[in-house]
């Protein structure tokens, strides 16, 4: 008894200031942690060895444990000890996993916790691989396809620029020294060469600012809304735009639908992976549709624009045999070879294009530039 008194009068120790300190900057890199981006060849690697560690019987724990020791990028190599630690703790993988949206999406969490809840983890882990690598895919192919316009545009605006600034300032001082009448064409030249040369801090900020306000009102969800539904009227975006979308909302279903997670959340999880806000709102109505009792089919029937016959009818088939993930699977196929295609052609498609709009620019300056030139000649 005495020992007891002696232990409860005994006056807690203070934690040390290093220690608290030490202890606040662990928690606030772990809170920085959970919205680092992390390239998706390092999670294409995470998933694809985990995988394997737990079909050739290695725990949870000591699988994390190894990829820990084996990731080379240190941002990433943080998470997943933390992910150690937290399943060395007891928790399960998905609740750690929903600690680090900004490395691991809703649709990555969710399915590893319907493969943690029906014990299929390692196939549930092989659908994730699949999923990761075709859409990484699909984004290079499209990212490849933009950078060849990309670069060229920006040599377009650097030989634009340097035209000028060192060209024509020296053709403006001669057209005032002949004092004769400039063509329209020529006084918006000069003028755009007077505001670059002269004004050009001015110009720089004026542009700043348009472009914020730019990016800012189309961040609007009616202005939003309305581009997107925009750009998939337009004549060769359009197809482009839903096919990326179709392929998505089809791997994603696929993937989803061969796991125990309900058909409502699927939609809802899906709705997180396309890109366009037409198609993002179609999936999160149909969720709700298909929650009062109404099938995918007529749910999709709803959306014409959105989803083709073909796909309502093969939906159809889906539902009536009970393979709807296989069919969804075959569909996602379909769209992602026929995406691949697009954008290897595509920078072939597009060259002539800008070879002609580059020629248009310059022919328009050299025009401007010359018509008062034979002005000055009949002058004289």
């Amino acid at each position: 008894m005495l020992k007891e008194e002696q232990l409860k009068s005994t006056p807690a120790v203070a934690e040390p200031a290093a220690a608290k300190a030490n202890r606040t900057a662990a928690d606030i890199n772990d809170w920085l942690l959970r919205f680092q981006h992390i390239p998706v060849t390092e999670k294409l690697f995470f998933v694809q060895h985990l995988g394997v560690m737990i079909k050739a019987g290695i725990s949870l724990a000591k699988a994390l444990e190894m990829l820990g020791k084996q990731t080379t990028n240190k941002r990433f190599q943080a998470v997943i000890q933390n992910l150690h630690q937290d399943v060395n703790k007891g928790g399960t993988l998905a609740a750690a996993l929903k600690r680090y949206p900004g490395v691991f999406d809703e649709l990555f969490a969710n399915m590893v916790a319907a493969g943690e809840a029906s014990g299929t983890l390692e196939e549930v882990l092989k659908s994730i691989y699949l999923q990761l690598k075709r859409n990484h895919q699909l984004t290079t192919k499209i990212r490849g396809a933009l950078m060849y316009p990309m670069v060229i545009l920006f040599a377009m605006g650097t030989i634009g620029t340097g035209v000028m600034i060192f060209v024509v300032p020296k053709f403006i001082s001669i057209f005032k020294d002949a004092k004769i009448e400039l063509p329209l064409m020529t006084k918006l030249l000069i003028a755009a060469s007077d505001l670059i040369v002269n004004n050009g801090l001015m110009a720089t900020v004026i542009g700043l600012i348009a472009l914020i306000i730019i990016i800012k009102l189309s961040t609007l969800p009616t202005v939003k809304s309305g581009l997107h539904w925009f750009w998939l009227k337009l004549p060769v975006l359009g197809p482009i735009v839903k096919k990326i979308n179709l392929a998505r909302f089809a791997r994603t279903m696929s993937s989803l639908l061969k796991t125990d997670i309900k058909i409502v959340e699927s939609f809802k999880i899906a709705s997180t992976t396309v890109n366009n806000i037409q198609y993002k709102k179609s999936l999160l109505q149909a969720a709700e549709k298909v929650k009062k009792g109404v099938l995918i089919n007529q749910v999709l029937d709803d959306y014409p624009e959105l989803y083709n016959h073909v796909i309502r009818q093969m939906v159809t088939v889906g539902e009536e045999t009970g393979e709807l993930d296989k069919i969804l699977e075959e569909i996602a196929g379909f769209y992602e070879e026929e995406v691949e295609e697009i954008m290897n052609t595509l920078p072939t498609i597009i060259e002539p294009v800008i070879i002609l709009a580059l020629a248009v620019v310059i022919g328009l300056m050299a025009v401007a530039i010359i018509m008062p030139m034979y002005s000055l000649t009949n002058a004289i």
